[in-house]
């Protein structure tokens, strides 16, 4: 296997480059979270010369119960997503679920993620390495 540097947004990630760090709030509560995150890990990035991409996701499909918040949906998630690299020039990523999330996240995300529970669904992965590939960005797979 050859070591491979991947561009992510701005940066370069492989063997060789400086570490990656995906950081966020676990789930997209609100507008003003999103954005008070992003804020600080844009600053950070700043300060400490890191190479960050913002998480977040919009539907947490693995609540313990029926009850608990998933977030806000795709197309108000992919809102805030792209607000964030918008104002704060931070490559975003977020988890899928289904294939149909493929596409409109690849719209707006540096890196399509899959949930390590999901790690095995081969429509899904189908899915997002053809959305990927569309856009030119990467999937990450949390297995």
């Amino acid at each position: 296997m050859t070591d491979q540097v991947v561009s992510i947004g701005n940066y370069k990630v492989g063997n060789g480059q400086p570490l990656l760090l995906i950081a966020g709030p676990c789930v997209m509560e609100s507008e003003r979270l999103v954005m008070s995150v992003a804020e600080h890990l844009a600053a950070l990035r700043d300060q400490h010369d890191l190479q960050i991409v913002f998480k977040a996701s919009f539907d947490k499909a693995n609540r313990t119960s029926l009850n608990s918040y998933r977030g806000p949906g795709i197309d108000e998630g992919m809102r805030l997503l792209a607000k964030v690299s918008r104002e704060t020039d931070l490559p975003t990523t977020t988890d899928i679920h289904a294939p149909e999330h493929a596409i409109p996240c690849a719209e707006v995300c540096s890196i399509l993620q899959i949930p390590a529970f999901l790690a095995r669904q081969t429509d899904l992965l189908v899915a997002a390495a053809d959305a990927a590939v569309a856009k030119n960005i990467c999937v990450n797979v949390k297995k």
